[in-house]
């Protein structure tokens, strides 16, 4: 049986925790493969030069030891290539800072305060980037089940 998100109409906060949610990124933009291969170490984007040829990979969360099928630039990103220590530096905008933070510290989620803390960055504009109607790269408030 098939489980219908439904989203919350309620208007988050600066204390509303915020992700990437991979599953809505991957229903509504043709390009996500594209985009992560642009966060990819030197040495993995020569890996995986043919970003359509990613394998699928078995991952195991570490806290509720659930077995996901995670595509493998996804899996290299978030533990091999964010974790390197100019990961962050190397993306400046707003919406990449972000990305990038999500990716390096395993897409736990975050409030606009925090990410404030983090990045630097007015906590206001983090949560109104975030916040609006058009979502960027997967990065929406984090929805109670």
């Amino acid at each position: 049986m098939n489980e219908i998100k439904r989203y919350s109409i309620i208007k988050p906060t600066l204390e509303t925790p915020f992700h990437i949610d991979f599953d809505w990124w991957k229903n509504h933009d043709q390009n996500w493969r594209v985009y992560l291969y642009s966060f990819l170490c030197d040495e993995h984007q020569e890996i995986y030069s043919n970003v359509e040829n990613s394998p699928k990979i078995d991952w195991v969360d570490p806290v509720t030891a659930e077995v996901f099928i995670v595509d493998g630039i996804q899996h290299t990103l978030m533990n091999h290539c964010a974790k390197q220590s100019e990961f962050i530096e190397k993306h400046t905008t707003i919406v990449n800072v972000v990305f990038g933070i999500f990716l390096s510290n395993g897409n736990k989620p975050l409030t606009p305060e925090q990410l404030s803390s983090i990045t630097g960055k007015d906590a206001m504009t983090i949560l109104r980037t975030f916040s609006g109607p058009q979502v960027y790269r997967g990065i929406r408030p984090l929805q109670s089940k």
